[in-house]
């Protein structure tokens, strides 16, 4: 059942992401090439503390670490390691918070250092696609309408979109309904109302869309090795239209996408 937000509790909502902002912004500069993921993850958990929000992801399902971080061809639920990033990787980070009993999501994929033309044009299209997808985020229209936006952009860039995972409902729950698809045919699904909330997250990847799961049961590798790119909001819809709780509110304007390092 898809639970619709009431003016309070999406104000709540705007309170929370407003605090996942200010992660992301501190996060991105303290990161360096030579950092191990782990030291971002120790990082981003003393960010949160000091939003006085607690981390979504921490135990959630048996999750070990407060964030994900996923470099090149993992796609999403990298759990954070001894591994190095360098220059050239891509970066995707995904943080969740909680903040007076309600979830906000996002994840940013970030260029370390010098990275092909290709890469950036990865990133580009992932975010991009989720603004083409929160244009369909429209009282009256259908769900598809979002999902097949999406898909139809990515697929015209060269690139493929994951189907294995997708974006979905959030609230007072980090997976709320609706699934929310970065796939799919106009005209389907439910119908979008004022009070909806969704996390909108496009995972594109260079090659196939194929997945597979690594041996720790949460890290999500493109089954060619491809790289891929993530991005992610928390999106509104309210009586004026979709509001981007975790991000800018149009594509126009960038708000975490030049390189580190």
């Amino acid at each position: 059942m898809i639970s619709l937000k009431s003016k309070r509790e999406i104000e709540i909502m705007r309170q929370a992401a407003h605090r996942l902002k200010i992660v992301f912004q501190e996060l991105k500069q303290l990161i360096k090439i030579g950092m191990t993921t782990l030291e971002i993850d120790r990082q981003a958990a003393r960010l949160i503390e000091a939003q006085t929000a607690a981390p979504a992801f921490k135990g959630y399902r048996g999750y070990p670490a407060c964030i994900c971080t996923s470099v090149n061809e993992e796609v999403v639920h990298g759990i954070p390691s001894k591994r190095k990033i360098k220059a050239g990787d891509l970066l995707s980070v995904d943080i969740g918070l909680i903040y007076q009993g309600y979830v906000s999501d996002a994840a940013r994929t970030w260029a370390i250092g010098q990275v092909s033309e290709e890469a950036w044009e990865l990133v580009e299209t992932a975010r991009k696609a989720l603004y083409i997808g929160m244009s369909q985020m429209k009282a009256g229209n259908h769900l598809g309408n979002l999902s097949h936006a999406i898909q139809n952009y990515v697929e015209t860039q060269g690139f493929s979109v994951i189907r294995d995972f997708v974006g979905h409902g959030i609230g007072r729950a980090m997976h709320e309904d609706p699934q929310v698809p970065n796939f799919g045919k106009p005209g389907r699904g439910p119908k979008l109302e004022a009070g909806i909330v969704l996390a909108i997250e496009p995972m594109v990847a260079a090659g196939s869309w194929e997945v597979d799961i690594l041996e720790d049961a949460w890290t999500v590798v493109t089954r060619d090795r491809q790289p891929a790119a993530h991005y992610e909001d928390t999106i509104a819809l309210t009586e004026k239209g979709p509001e981007n709780l975790t991000g800018s509110q149009t594509c126009e304007e960038k708000d975490s996408q030049e390189e580190i390092g």
